[in-house]
């Protein structure tokens, strides 16, 4: 079913086209990723989606009555509430459902043939399921601890940091579960086990999903389709991350074709023209003009072609381990240091060298010390107890303050403080535009102040600004956050190219992947381990021990009040459920006799050659996601009927 479409929208602000002739819909179960550089539209579609911007011209089309509701970048709650009453104050109208479904069912009880209760009783399970409403008491529990908010719970909202904040109000939406959910950077400010649970709940709960982000591991596990955005146009291509990379590269291959065959038609077309005098004959305008298109064309295509293959292949580089140098020089020597905040262990009898040319990614949840041990190594921190040595050495610092930015200078200023126009980068002389239209840049912003550029340019100033440094430690604080994509990929490529040492705290798994050899990884209460193992690997091991040893454990007896409440919240089978047990074990029976037949298919070269084995492949895959969902949903509800049926 289709939710949303927006067709043929157009919106510019000043003499900047922003989105031309955009297309596309959000169906019912889409997770649609929104890629593309900063300044490129992503925020602008989201907005017109939302309601909250209007195009120029183009229609937006919404199916009558649903809800779209979007993560705000800085949310505002009411005076006075505290953390748990700002996730409740979302959720009034589904409390409200609740409790009146709660009353009626209390009330069929006496009068269980009342037609006009039964039929609102109907209305109101649907919604609720709709909303997955169901044990909200619990889900608003379970969302407290995986956001790190049970602590702070009974706090003031308003003595919230922004990151506290938004996560408070990411809490809330997913608890409401509208028709269609609009994120804007939801990772931003989640620890990668916030980011775990994000993922899981969207995957299982089935959200309707709009969001962008540059995460990358994010939407290869979320996206069913990825939409980029580029020059005011878009692309869409099925499914995630990778799926978006290879088919990129096949479009990129088609798009050389196309040129081959350009150039053969402009060879013709040359040889047409070079006769002369038929050439110059008045009704020949048309195809001299032509011919005049072509070459044009043919100018301009490889440069484009050539850029997006730069950009591929930026992206597509793969970790590749580091050969053995030669590590002489330490860079620091944390001998047995300790460091507390409040009542709180962060760093524990810690003990470590980083040497030259080191690659070294810090990880770990939110609020276990990961940035006070960066700050302990820039020496804007001490430390309680043991030493720190610093070699004789230069260390570019980079946190999410800039400190370094003057609002009130220029970008020529900023990069030539001395005058003149040329930048000194890892030896070689340049021109600060040639060097800044690395970072994205284009030229009419040479002269632009600092205070007004957007915070993602802002990060991007401030990342070039420190390769143009000679120094031999690069220092990051979660560098990622407000950068787009393509940014990130030139920052990983001048991370690779940097000689000397790399210390990072991110949470971009996907980031964390391609720059880090090491990683140190902050357990809590003081404990900090190393890891030579790929940051995404290793967490995929820590999830599994935690799997087995949740499973070692004696199981938990439910409280019998809990068990009596779980019962009564239950105590029958919706409309929609009683539906889904009398329709869906023939629909599945129907699909097992249809996957066989394109197995078979594919198994048959006369069968296969016929029908497109690329489409096959597809129309299998597509059959054998929807039949898994349906046999987990069946399953759960005849599940549940058993249980109703031993109470």
């Amino acid at each position: 079913m289709t939710l949303l479409s927006l067709i043929d929208i157009e919106k510019q602000y000043d003499i900047k086209k922003i989105l031309d002739g955009v297309s596309f819909s959000i169906n019912e179960g889409d997770r649609v990723a929104l890629i593309g550089k900063n300044g490129a539209g992503k925020s602008t579609i989201m907005k017109i989606v939302s309601g909250d911007e209007v195009a120029d011209s183009g229609e937006r089309i919404v199916t009558g009555g649903i809800q779209i509701k979007m993560l705000p970048q800085n949310p505002k709650f009411q005076e006075g509430l505290s953390v748990r009453q700002a996730i409740e104050s979302q959720l009034v109208e589904i409390q409200k459902n609740l409790k009146e479904f709660y009353e009626i069912s209390n009330r069929l009880q006496e009068d269980y043939e009342n037609r006009e209760l039964l039929e609102r009783q109907a209305k109101l399970s649907n919604y609720l399921d709709h909303h997955s409403a169901w044990n909200l008491d619990d889900k608003i529990e379970r969302v407290l601890e995986e956001f790190k908010l049970k602590e702070m719970e009974n706090r003031s909202v308003n003595t919230l940091s922004g990151g506290e904040l938004r996560r408070v109000a990411l809490a809330g939406l997913l608890l409401q579960k509208p028709d269609i959910l609009l994120l804007d950077e939801p990772t931003n400010h989640l620890d990668v086990y916030m980011v775990e649970f994000l993922e899981n709940l969207i995957l299982k709960e089935r959200y309707t999903l709009l969001f962008i982000s540059h995460d990358r591991y994010f939407i290869d596990r979320v996206g069913t389709r990825t939409i980029e955005i580029e020059n005011g146009k878009i692309m869409e291509f099925k499914g995630g991350y990778q799926n978006y990379l290879q088919q990129k590269e096949e479009h990129i291959r088609t798009l050389q074709k196309q040129h081959e065959n350009l150039l053969k038609l402009l060879k013709q077309e040359n040889e047409w023209f070079s006769r002369g005098v038929k050439a110059r004959l008045k009704r020949n305008e048309g195809r001299k003009a032509r011919l005049m298109e072509l070459r044009e064309k043919a100018k301009k295509n490889p440069a484009l072609i050539r850029k997006m293959q730069l950009e591929l292949e930026r992206e597509k580089k793969h970790f590749q381990q580091e050969k053995s140098v030669n590590r002489q020089k330490v860079l620091f020597e944390l001998e047995n240091i300790n460091k507390k905040l409040g009542n709180r262990v962060l760093i524990s009898n810690f003990s470590y060298r980083i040497v030259q040319k080191d690659r070294l990614a810090i990880v770990g949840r939110n609020g276990t010390g990961k940035s006070t041990l960066l700050k302990i190594l820039v020496g804007k921190m001490e430390v309680d107890s043991g030493k720190v040595k610093r070699g004789e050495i230069r260390i570019g610092y980079f946190d999410q303050h800039r400190e370094g930015l003057d609002d009130s200078k220029n970008l020529i200023e900023t990069f030539c403080p001395h005058g003149g126009d040329r930048v000194n980068v890892r030896g070689k002389n340049m021109h600060v535009y040639g060097y800044l239209k690395q970072f994205l840049f284009p030229k009419e912003f040479l002269d632009k102040k600092i205070g007004v550029l957007s915070g993602g340019e802002k990060n991007r100033v401030a990342l070039a600004l420190l390769f143009t440094k000679d120094i031999d430690v690069l220092i990051l604080d979660e560098p990622t956050n407000d950068l787009d994509i393509a940014t990130i990929n030139i920052l990983e490529e001048q991370l690779q190219n940097f000689a000397g040492a790399v210390i990072i705290v991110s949470h971009d798994r996907y980031f964390v992947d391609k720059v880090a050899k090491k990683l140190l990884i902050f357990k809590g209460n003081g404990v900090i381990e190393e890891s030579y193992q790929p940051y995404s690997e290793y967490l995929e091991v820590e999830k599994f021990e935690k799997e087995i040893e949740e499973l070692s454990q004696p199981e938990k007896r439910e409280p019998e009040k809990e068990r009596e409440k779980r019962r009564n919240s239950s105590k029958r089978l919706s409309y929609k459920e009683k539906r889904i047990l009398e329709e869906y074990p023939k629909q599945i029976e129907d699909m097992e006799e249809k996957m066989e037949e394109l197995q078979t298919c594919l198994a048959t070269p006369e069968c296969y050659e016929k029908r497109g084995i690329v489409s096959l492949s597809e129309e299998l895959e597509e059959l054998q996601k929807k039949y898994d969902e349906m046999v987990d949903i069946l399953l759960e509800i005849e599940e549940k009927a058993e249980e109703l049926r031993n109470i």
